[in-house]
């Protein structure tokens, strides 16, 4: 029996293109998956996938029905935070089990959702990662993980509870109430489109908030751009620096961040049991 996966897109659109050759991979190569993406994934109003409540209700919509075996977030970009409180709020039993796949600006429902204990949040590749060069590797790791594969899975996970964030959403919700415990995990961060003085107060932020972390490993640092003037470190640096300030065992790197290498990290252990 096909597992049905439903699709929104709680931030920005994607176009019907990268849609359509989305569900072309999975039907030639996943045939046990079904993707149903949200007619909600393709409007565009604004910056955003639709307004507050159209994606609201779209969140809903994929998240309650019973008939869906996962959600699956289409794309980031910017908007997943202004439907907090909303949409943990009015989450029903059907969306209490289910896994919620996505990254980057949809960490803010992934932490929400892991702190209040709601499915099973997990940092992986989207659909609009198609878009990419070597974006199909990408997606086919999202869809065999969906299949049950553990192929994907970020090669440095081990015994240890993980979670995994975009460095800029993770400073932003620190410190709000949809912000889960992270004591005792390896928090893996990764970053992209920022600058390295940028990056520098973003681990001054996350490190002074995130007390009792078990490690941090950092994940890819993409598309830099050039400041005036050198900083004087690179990522890796400014990492391996705050870590030292605040006592946090550096872990080294991941391989999660916006590219097609992006692999896949189950909030809590590897096989996806959330944290007690």
């Amino acid at each position: 029996m096909s597992k049905r996966i439903a699709i929104c897109a709680p931030a920005t659109p994607i176009t019907r293109e990268q849609g359509a050759a989305v569900t072309a991979l999975a039907a030639a190569e996943f045939p046990g998956l079904t993707l149903d993406f949200h007619e909600q994934c393709f409007v565009e109003e604004g910056h955003f996938a639709g307004s507050d409540p159209v994606r609201l209700a779209a969140f809903l919509d994929c998240a309650n029905d019973p008939g869906s075996e996962a959600v699956w977030f289409a794309k980031g970009g910017y908007g997943s935070n202004r439907l907090l409180p909303e949409a943990i709020e009015q989450l029903g039993e059907a969306a209490r089990a289910k896994p919620y796949l996505g990254y980057s600006d949809c960490g803010f429902l992934l932490g929400a959702l892991y702190a209040e204990g709601i499915g099973k949040p997990v940092h992986a590749p989207m659909a609009v990662d198609i878009r990419r060069e070597g974006g199909a590797e990408a997606v086919r790791r999202s869809l065999a993980w969906l299949s049950g594969e553990a192929s994907g899975l970020e090669p440095g996970l081990d015994d240890r509870p993980t979670a995994a964030f975009n460095l800029t959403t993770l400073a932003a919700l620190a410190g709000t109430r949809f912000m889960p415990s992270l004591a005792g995990h390896v928090l893996v961060v990764e970053e992209v489109a920022e600058h390295l003085y940028a990056i520098d107060r973003l681990f001054f932020h996350v490190a002074s908030l995130l007390p009792n972390l078990a490690g941090l490993r950092l994940g890819q640092v993409t598309d830099v751009p050039e400041n005036d003037r050198p900083f004087g470190a690179d990522a890796e640096q400014i990492a391996r620096d705050w870590c030292t300030r605040v006592g946090l065992p550096y872990l080294g790197r991941a391989r999660i961040g916006h590219s097609s290498d992006n692999h896949i990290v189950p909030f809590g252990l590897a096989d996806g049991a959330v944290r007690e």
